[in-house]
């Protein structure tokens, strides 16, 4: 893999930190960044495809009425 040096501010630092040392969902900082990275990836191919649906004509609703829908229906 290749491997990189980023620059985070504290907060970010503190915030990885706090999840790597207390929350224990992650090994270390590099697998959460990969985790979020694939969680951003998956969201931008999400509002792309959300983007073409609307472009086409299928749907009605854009992407902001579909998202309050879908959080709509998480309370239920």
């Amino acid at each position: 893999m290749p491997r990189q040096s980023i620059t985070l501010t504290e907060q970010n630092d503190s915030w990885l930190k706090h999840h790597v040392d207390h929350v224990k969902d992650y090994a270390n900082k590099s697998e959460l960044i990969n985790d979020l990275i694939r969680s951003a990836r998956r969201a931008e191919a999400i509002n792309q495809k959300l983007e073409l649906a609307e472009q086409s004509g299928f749907v009605s609703q854009t992407s902001s009425e579909m998202l309050a829908e879908f959080k709509e229906e998480l309370k239920k």
